[in-house]
């Protein structure tokens, strides 16, 4: 039962860290960039969150949608401010530009907030419930997480593959140029991108911050590095692959702390990595792709 409950935990865990990936996956798979400010809109989801919540005594379910709402439109401003005049440049200047981004949100939230943690309260109305006469005992935010992901996933792969949108995004992640060719408006296509994965980070943020009920400026920082392992153990680019490297980190975290330790969790959990890009660089439902010269 004991192994159960740090399964079902790893579960829950994992799927935060899978609905994280999709976000990395998404822009990277048709930006080609990799977002590392993405974890710090966990972070700015949580605190629209608390604060509406909070400071302006909303239900959850109007705090959640405000959360959503809000990352999705600071989502399509990052990318237009700073992303997309370096729509042209080497991957380098993206890679600073993002972490610029990152610090510049943290500092933000330290000087709105201040450092001192704040209390969350948790979203999610489903009790928990017991089992095996109280020796397991599944709470709500676990059922929230999972049930959370798959329906995110089941959502996007619908969208992506039968919407005009979707198929968009699909054109633009194989050949922009093309794309633009056939008509595709490529800047809206990947601020759409951006729109749905800061969607997401809120989401993910929110789910978070229930389950482990304290927040930071720094509260998204850790998650999001760890989604971005998720995501290429999976196969970055890949959505699928997102689903599953998360719900594999969230499992391996968890039994980790259980029955080796709580201190080297964050260390094998890094070592996968490393172990992922020596074996299988490409992740589990990665693609090697051949590039014509």
């Amino acid at each position: 039962m004991k192994f159960l409950s740090f399964f079902l935990s790893g579960i829950s865990l994992g799927s935060i860290y899978a609905i994280i990936a999709l976000g990395y996956t998404m822009v990277y798979g048709i930006a080609k960039m990799l977002n590392f400010a993405h974890g710090d809109i966990i972070m700015v989801g949580g605190y629209v969150a608390f604060t509406a919540m909070s400071a302006l005594n909303l239900p959850a379910s109007v705090a959640v949608l405000l959360s959503v709402l809000f990352c999705t439109a600071l989502g399509v401003i990052i990318e237009g401010v700073a992303y997309k005049p370096l729509r042209g440049a080497n991957s380098l200047a993206v890679l600073i530009t993002a972490i610029g981004v990152s610090y510049l949100l943290q500092n933000l939230a330290l000087l709105i907030f201040g450092a001192n943690p704040k209390s969350f309260q948790s979203v999610v109305p489903i009790r928990s419930m017991s089992f095996a006469n109280g020796q397991l005992v599944i709470s709500g935010e676990t059922v929230a997480a999972i049930a959370a992901c798959f329906l995110v996933m089941v959502a996007l792969t619908t969208f992506i593959n039968k919407t005009r949108a979707g198929q968009a995004m699909l054109a633009v992640a194989e050949d922009k140029g093309a794309a633009t060719l056939m008509g595709i408006n490529v800047n809206a296509t990947v601020a759409l991108t951006f729109a749905i994965g800061s969607a997401l980070a809120a989401l993910a943020g929110v789910l978070l911050c229930s389950a482990y009920p304290t927040l930071t400026p720094t509260t998204g920082a850790m998650p999001g590095i760890k989604a971005f392992v998720a995501a290429v153990l999976g196969g970055i680019g890949s959505i699928p692959g997102a689903l599953i490297g998360g719900l594999l980190l969230g499992v391996l975290e968890n039994l980790s702390k259980a029955y080796i330790s709580s201190k080297l969790s964050d260390a094998i959990v890094f070592s996968v990595l490393i172990l992922v890009l020596v074996v299988r660089p490409t992740g589990i439902l990665g693609k090697k792709m051949r590039e014509k010269v």
